[in-house]
């Protein structure tokens, strides 16, 4: 009897195994809309993730990055540049996956989350400037596609918010 017991719960075991590890793996797409949410969590997630790539290898992620483009990755000291490169990670995976406009909305109200995580970490004196410059670098990409549309007018109109000291 209890060889029965072991033998039926070793086939239940056997038939589970390949099931389980064929669903442990989440697809590239599942993978990238876990990591391109507007929230804290789905930062800290991609940011892991990014600290240590070698368990997503098999994804074949694009990590390179260019930051902010042409535009300072920290404007006015503000440090923007993680920010830029999340957008960039959301930007080129999707474009590679084929199905960047359906999530492009999407990528970019997360930089802009990620802009105003970075905001928040500074004082209440330099918050309007920065938040000022994160709506601006969020319009660039939202309209433009790019950072690289922010001007040197629109960092100087920010630099007007700063407190003097």
């Amino acid at each position: 009897m209890l060889r029965r017991i072991a033998l039926v719960l070793t086939l239940v075991i056997a038939a589970l195994i390949p099931a389980g590890i064929a669903n442990a793996a989440d697809s590239k797409a599942t993978v990238l809309a876990r990591w391109t949410q507007p929230t804290a969590a789905s930062t800290n997630e991609w940011n892991a993730a990014r600290n240590n790539r070698a368990p997503w290898a098999s994804y074949g992620f694009d990590w390179s990055t260019d930051y902010c483009s042409s535009s300072p990755d920290n404007p006015l000291g503000f440090n923007f540049d993680t920010s830029c490169w999340h957008h960039d990670f959301g930007y080129r995976n999707y474009k590679a996956i084929g199905a960047f406009p359906a999530n492009k909305d999407r990528v970019d109200s997360m930089f802009y989350a990620d802009l105003q995580r970075v905001c928040a970490t500074y004082s209440s004196g330099w918050q309007p400037a920065c938040n000022a410059l994160a709506w601006t670098y969020y319009q660039a990409v939202h309209v433009f596609g790019s950072v690289a549309a922010v001007k040197q007018d629109d960092i100087d109109k920010a630099a007007k918010m700063l407190p003097r000291g």
